[in-house]
């Protein structure tokens, strides 16, 4: 008796969480309704995909930055926007040869809002989200390779929380129309619904960094959480990863490099892997 008491528990919360996420959605697209000319998506990704049955997994890779939006500039004068598409390119084209549908949010030197980001993953039916970044700070000896998920109670460290700004302001080059959009995101409260969300986003983040670290120091040895507008998405598991700090001389000089870029990507890569593996393994175990 009590089991079935358990069961029947159980699926009244399923069915709540699955309402909420219905309604989170539903509000999310109303309020982009309201707006009279909705900012049009800067590539071709824009077109809505259904997703069909035994479809490949789509994972879709966004290179931070971009267009009028450089980036971190290193002290030689590289800049993030060039550095992250490389390596984006990279992982795309392994993430391929191993079966996996990987996309890019965008091809070539492009401003991209972060909301469309968000909106082009959820349109390609993406299956997991990883912005991919090569960031600066103030002080440059900071250094090492991070990987961050989402917070909605504040960001787990001064350096998660400088970055998330930092990265949040990257649409002030567009204007406040854009900012409008981006600040329209922010409002929509994920709450339980997101939570499922976020712990998978933190199991890809350690799986990510576990690969890294036999490639490249660490800067934070644990998934780093923080509210960053790009990882808002309700139902895609999603992670910013921080492959190095441009601002840092000798990773700057790593970052222009062919091979180090490959190995970076192949890290984010076997990580992606990994996850996708302990994922199919943990929805297994639950259904006995």
């Amino acid at each position: 008796m009590s089991k079935i008491k358990s069961l029947t528990l159980t699926s009244r919360r399923q069915l709540i969480k699955t309402g909420l996420a219905a309604l989170t959605l539903s509000a999310f697209h109303g309020v982009q309704a309201q707006e009279s000319k909705p900012l049009k998506l800067t590539n071709s990704h824009s077109k809505a995909t259904t997703k069909k049955a035994g479809a490949k997994r789509v994972v879709m890779l966004d290179p931070g930055h971009g267009g009028i939006d450089t980036g971190a500039i290193g002290r030689n004068g590289a800049k993030e926007k060039h550095v992250v598409l490389a390596i984006a390119k990279n992982v795309r084209a392994i993430l391929r040869s191993k079966g996996i549908d990987a996309r890019l949010t965008r091809n070539a030197d492009e401003f991209i809002p972060l909301y469309d980001r968000v909106e082009i993953a959820q349109k390609h039916g993406a299956d997991l989200f990883m912005s991919i970044h090569a960031d600066g700070f103030t002080n440059p000896s900071a250094a090492g390779a991070s990987v961050f998920a989402l917070s909605n109670r504040g960001a787990s460290s001064a350096m998660a929380k400088y970055l998330s700004d930092k990265e949040n302001a990257a649409d002030d080059v567009a204007g406040s129309k854009v900012k409008d959009r981006d600040h329209y995101l922010q409002q929509v409260l994920f709450d339980l619904v997101q939570t499922d969300t976020i712990k998978n986003s933190l199991t890809l983040g350690s799986h990510v960094l576990r690969q890294i670290k036999s490639v490249h120091r660490l800067h934070s040895h644990s998934t780093e959480q923080a509210a960053f507008v790009v990882l808002k998405s309700p139902s895609i598991p999603s992670v910013l990863v921080e492959t190095s700090f441009i601002t840092n001389p000798e990773e700057e000089r790593l970052l222009g490099t062919t091979a180090f870029r490959q190995k970076i990507a192949s890290a984010i890569a076997s990580g992606v892997i990994s996850y996708f593996s302990w994922f199919d393994n943990h929805k297994a175990h639950s259904r006995r």
